[in-house]
């Protein structure tokens, strides 16, 4: 290693894997160094290692993974050969963690300043009063509005980026010199992921905190990194300045996942003019609470919305969370009741039906969730969650099994493999499934939730393709929710954009990019992360030149 002092070195690290894994090792051999004041992300898809890199360093290793070789000096003491006290010390003074998904790493029952304050109660003297206000100044400097009443209010009364910020409040609140970013911005609407991004390189700015950034957004990355390191199967495969990494990636496999981001710029697409598969009018949807203990709250989450797809077409919603884009999906398919308007299926009226009455119609709407690791019962086979709709529609076992297997063929996974449980499965395999099960019936309309929003870019470009090619092949009508401005580019057809359940602009996708009408539009294409950059344009250009 050179002389530069470096907040961490990671040198030579190796990480075993239990004897009945797909490979020896987690990580092998692997040296990555980040100085102060630098901000270090680390890319590759699902299993490439880059989480393990992380606990490794913070020494939050599940008992199944061993480190059997090199060193993760943090500030030149090694956390590998700290014991459980060290570590208990070293955390929140010296090195930090963002995880992905605040809400599971947040307490549920404790109050969100009192979760900052147990960081200052375990690591300093101070008093309980001094405590507080050190949780109101660390809430007030990752600019969370009115700290001192927020300090009192639990998780499940903040936003998702609010939560976040306690997350980053929590990790700053001592200063340390490292900051490792778990996929901290990956569940997040591209406003909220901008305010995120922009706080993060803010502090480490102020305070000179070296950062290891994990992500699978290149976007992210072409927003912040100063160094990138690409990792595939637990190796390095290239690091490098970012702006010579993300124009002119070296290796084959950093430019499959630059090729495989989806361009801003919407492709040239003529209208459909096929039969209206589902037509919705006036939709409105009320959520209120009364009680003598609590004052009414009203919310109006969808207002007056209208729409319509037709067959065939990709219809993308839209928004910011809260905006009310899953809410009018989940009305579309009745899995919530509307309040009032009208939910029209060809030729039926949907919205009033009672649940009995629904249950001939269910199989035409099906919908297809962002999580695929919920939406699949984890005690029951793959066959046995694709078989169970079409028998309740009479179809006999026999025939659900061999459409099971032909389905599992469809989505490019094997028909043998029905026999197979969730959890043997990747989180991309497990969304094809999902998929799979969502056309065992048959459907008309098939609703997309944020359903490529937790995959990587690879495995994102191959379900984008493989539903694309299933809208066509079945001429579905798809209505495709996403945060992802990059993703609702490339395959939506017709674009509406939703502000606090009110549709704010609708139109050609093409049209509203290049020409947005409303300023709320305009702010969420400006918030799109990397919006300027164009990824292994070097690459690509060769590639023209040499045909």
């Amino acid at each position: 290693m050179t002389e530069q002092n470096y907040v961490l070195e990671v040198d030579g690290l190796t990480v075993s894997l239990p004897s009945n894994a797909d490979r020896p090792n987690a990580v092998e051999g692997i040296s990555i160094t980040v100085a102060p004041g630098e901000i270090v992300c680390v890319v590759g898809e699902s299993g490439s290692g880059k989480s393990v890199t992380a606990s490794a360093v913070m020494g939050l290793l599940p008992n199944a993974l061993r480190p059997t070789a090199g060193q993760t000096l943090l500030e030149g003491e090694d956390t590998l050969k700290a014991d459980k006290g060290r570590l208990r010390d070293l955390r929140g003074t010296r090195m930090a963690m963002i995880f992905q998904e605040p809400m599971t790493a947040l307490n549920p029952v404790t109050r969100v300043g009192e979760q900052i304050a147990e960081v200052l109660e375990i690591h300093t003297t101070m008093s309980a009063a001094e405590r507080r206000q050190r949780a109101i100044e660390i809430m007030d400097a990752v600019h969370l509005p009115d700290p001192e009443k927020m300090v009192d209010a639990f998780p499940h009364q903040l936003s998702g980026g609010q939560r976040q910020r306690i997350m980053i409040a929590m990790a700053l609140v001592l200063d340390p010199s490292l900051l490792i970013a778990d996929e901290p911005t990956t569940a997040l609407d591209v406003t909220t992921q901008a305010q995120i991004l922009k706080l993060i390189k803010e502090m480490q700015e102020r305070r000179g905190t070296g950062v290891l950034f994990i992500t699978h957004d290149f976007g992210v990355v072409a927003e912040i990194a100063d160094r990138i390191v690409v990792m595939q199967h637990g190796r390095i495969v290239e690091a490098g300045d970012r702006d010579a990494v993300l124009r002119r990636p070296k290796e084959r496999y950093t430019q499959m996942l630059m090729q495989s981001v989806p361009s801003m710029t919407p492709p040239e697409r003529s209208a459909k003019t096929s039969e209206r598969a589902v037509e919705v009018s006036a939709l409105n949807k009320i959520y209120g609470r009364t009680g003598w203990l609590s004052k009414d709250r009203i919310v109006h989450a969808v207002q007056d919305v209208d729409l319509e797809v037709r067959k065939g077409e990709t219809l993308g919603i839209v928004g910011e969370s809260g905006s009310g884009k899953s809410t009018v999906a989940r009305c579309i398919a009745r899995l919530i009741d509307p309040t009032s308007g009208s939910i029209n299926l060809h030729g039926t009226e949907i919205a009033t039906l009672s649940q009995g009455q629904l249950h001939p119609h269910r199989r035409k709407i099906q919908i297809v969730f962002q999580d695929p690791y919920r939406s699949l019962n984890p005690r029951r086979t793959i066959g046995q969650s694709l078989i169970e709709a079409p028998m309740n529609y009479g179809i006999s076992q026999e025939q659900a099994t061999q459409s099971a297997r032909d389905l599992m063929e469809l989505v490019g996974l094997s028909g043998d493999a029905l026999e197979r449980y969730p959890h043997q499965f990747s989180g991309g395999q497990r969304q094809r499934i999902c998929i799979a099960r969502a056309l065992a019936v048959e459907p008309e309309v098939l609703i997309a939730d944020e359903a490529v929003s937790a995959l990587d870019v690879s495995v994102q470009a191959q379900v984008l393709e493989l539903l694309d090619d299933i809208r066509v092949r079945y001429n579905l009508a798809m209505l495709f929710i996403t945060h992802d401005l990059r993703v609702a580019a490339q395959i939506c057809d017709r674009l509406i954009v939703m502000q606090k359940g009110v549709v704010v602009e609708q139109g050609p996708t093409r049209r509203v990019y290049q020409d947005p009408q409303h300023a709320y539009t305009r702010l969420l294409l400006e918030a799109a992360p990397g919006q300027g950059m164009t990824f292994g344009a070097e690459i690509e250009a060769a590639a023209v030149q040499g045909s």
